[in-house]
Formats: structure tokens, C-alpha cells, sequence
């Protein structure tokens, strides 16, 4: 496959598993860069500087278990409507050999709409869950969703085709649940 293709393929990757957990594909990238599997964009290069690690580690591990608590995970999602499209940008844009091909700006536009429809897909089909079991399900979305981030960053690294159809497949399953949602609020 051609090399811009396989970039943008694993782009879109990340920035989809920032859709679900803003934390996941940026610690993921700094990680993989610091590892040396990967090369940073030189002006991400920071995401794999310790401090930029620990940070989003931190954050991301208050975010993960805050995700899990009833009241917590929804003043997380409505933050997360803010950080997790930036978050795809910025997964998005971090690809070394991208940057050369693909304007900064289109790179970040691209990521950001990603991540952001992704996480307001997400945003939608929760109170599904929440009205359908009590909110006793909502840990269990929370965790799928953060696994789906961890699977989706792997594979946009390491296989990013499958992580491309990963991503569909993922974007499939959002709509449905959405529209199934929508289907019974109007048999209401």
C-alpha cells in the first residue's frame, strides 16, 4: 500500500480511538515514539517528553475511573466534547510521514471531525444504556469504550487497514444504537 494511504489509514485510527478515550492514542504515541516503533511529527514531539506522559496518564487514569461513576461520566462527556476532538486532531496530526503530504490544517480539521463525531455518537447512544439498565451498564459501555481505544490504537499502528475497518465497524454500531434510541423516543 502506498505509504500516504498507510499514514492516513492509521490517522484516522487514532483519531477514531480519541473519539472514545481522548487519553489512549496520545499516551499510546508518546509511548511508541519514546520506544522508538514510531516517528512524532516534530511539532508533536512532546507527547513523548516524560512530563507530557505522566500528564496524560494521570488524567487519563482519572478519566478512566471517573468514567465508570454515575453523574461523573456525563460532566466527563460533556468536557469530553471539548477535549477528545482536540485530542483527535492532535492523533491525527502526530504521523511523522503525514505532515509532509496533507496541509496541518486539513490534518487537524480531518481528526478533530473524527474524534468529535465519534465521541458525540457516543455522547447520544449512553443515556441509552443509563435509561435501559438503571445506569448499572454504564461501566461496562465505559470499559468496552476504553478498550475499543486501546484496540483501535494498536491496530492504527501496527495494522492500520484492519484499524480502518475496526473504526467502521465501531461508527456502525454507534449509528444503530443511536437510531434504534431515536426510533423508540418517537414510539414514545
Amino acid at each position: 500500500m502506498d505509504n500516504l494511504l498507510v499514514n492516513l489509514l492509521s490517522s484516522l485510527g487514532l483519531s477514531g480511538a480519541a473519539g472514545l478515550n481522548a487519553y489512549v492514542p496520545l499516551l499510546a504515541l508518546g509511548l511508541l515514539d519514546r520506544l522508538g516503533y514510531l516517528n512524532l511529527a516534530s511539532s508533536y514531539e512532546w507527547l513523548a517528553s516524560p512530563w507530557a506522559l505522566l500528564a496524560i496518564g494521570v488524567v487519563g487514569l482519572l478519566d478512566f475511573v471517573g468514567d465508570k461513576v454515575p453523574g461523573v461520566d456525563h460532566a466527563l462527556h460533556t468536557l469530553g466534547g471539548w477535549v477528545n476532538p482536540v485530542a483527535g486532531a492532535v492523533a491525527f496530526g502526530a504521523q511523522h510521514n503525514l505532515l509532509g503530504d496533507v496541509s496541518p490544517v486539513l490534518a487537524g480539521l480531518v481528526g478533530l471531525l473524527v474524534a468529535g463525531g465519534l465521541h458525540g455518537a457516543r455522547t447520544v447512544a449512553r443515556p441509552v444504556a443509563t435509561a435501559t439498565t438503571a445506569g448499572l451498564a454504564n461501566p461496562v459501555v465505559s470499559l468496552t469504550e476504553d478498550v475499543t481505544s486501546v484496540g483501535l490504537s494498536v491496530l492504527a499502528v501496527f495494522a492500520p487497514l484492519l484499524a480502518f475497518v475496526a473504526l467502521l465497524v465501531v461508527t456502525g454500531l454507534l449509528l444503530l444504537a443511536v437510531s434504534r434510541w431515536r426510533r423508540r423516543r418517537r414510539a414514545l
